[in-house]
């Protein structure tokens, strides 16, 4: 025999946890189908049941950014550069960059420093610790503090955040954000080629250059070595790739001195071009 009482209160338990969630689960789906969205907009529903991932940049965690970093890093070496696969020189940049990093604006994220078989004199960065330097400006640079100075401005990207506010900015610029954010295939694709062919804003380089002397003279480099190097490319017959971009490499320079001028330091830490020289010899063979 069934007993109805008993058959009442479990309906009523089940009603209590189940129909009142799936009734707002109906209306929440019904409001996103119903809601004219733009043209470029991403469909929310079929992202719901196929997991993609959606960022919104405005606020996106550390942990986002270093997974959106890998995978730009892995776009990269599949497409974009060809990684130099010579173990002593990929550990004495990493060696150099792990000096900096304790000293860095951001020291509790990954880092990733990796060598780009490239002539070209150029660096760049994209996000979540992720920092490429061709062989081309290994060669170019006389001593480790100079090549110090390269990583610390690179890492004074990363430090201001620069590719995320660019990849925010050109993304409502073009259409491809929504109040959702980006999904993940156009937030790796939008980085690739922002820090690939986009030059960074004067406002950009200038605190990446503050930020990485900054980081320098904490590390114990001779500051020097940030002004020498650019000078250096400065001074050659055609602006590299690292300096092709604004403000100009002479208005970078005083502003650097400045920086020297108010905050002095005792650091001469990666001047001696012999020891340079000696840890980059499979490079210069």
């Amino acid at each position: 025999m069934i007993n109805w009482q008993q058959f009442g209160k479990s309906f009523r338990s089940w009603r209590k946890r189940w129909c009142y969630p799936l009734i707002s689960l109906c209306v929440a789906l019904s409001l996103c189908l119903s809601t004219p969205l733009p043209s470029k907009a991403i469909d929310l529903l079929p992202l719901l049941f196929q997991g993609v991932q959606i960022f919104q940049l405005s606020n996106i965690s550390d942990r986002q950014e270093v997974d959106l970093g890998k995978q730009m890093n892995q776009r990269l070496q599949s497409q974009e550069v060809k990684i130099y696969r010579n173990s002593a020189i990929t550990n004495y940049v990493q060696d150099v960059g792990r000096r900096l990093v304790s000293y860095s604006d951001r020291p509790n994220i990954p880092y990733t420093f990796q060598v780009v078989d490239d002539k070209a004199v150029n660096a760049f960065a994209t996000m979540g610790g992720y920092i490429y330097v061709n062989t081309g400006l290994l060669a170019v640079a006389d001593n480790e503090a100079e090549l110090a100075s390269v990583l610390a401005h690179e890492m004074g990207h990363i430090g201001g955040k620069h590719l995320i506010k660019q990849m925010r900015q050109q993304a409502l610029a073009s259409g491809v954000a929504t109040a959702a954010g980006l999904d993940r295939s156009t937030a790796v694709n939008l980085g690739v080629q922002l820090a690939l062919n986009l030059p960074r804003s004067r406002q950009d380089e200038y605190d990446a250059d503050k930020r990485g002397l900054a980081n320098l003279t904490r590390a114990g480099y001779a500051q020097s070595a940030m002004v020498s190097f650019m000078q250096k490319l400065q001074s050659r017959n055609s602006v590299p790739t690292f300096l092709s971009t604004h403000p100009g490499a002479s208005d970078r320079v005083k502003a650097l001195k400045r920086q020297i001028a108010a905050t002095p330091s005792n650091g001469s830490y990666g001047l001696d071009k012999a020891s340079y020289q000696s840890n980059i010899r499979e490079l210069v063979r």
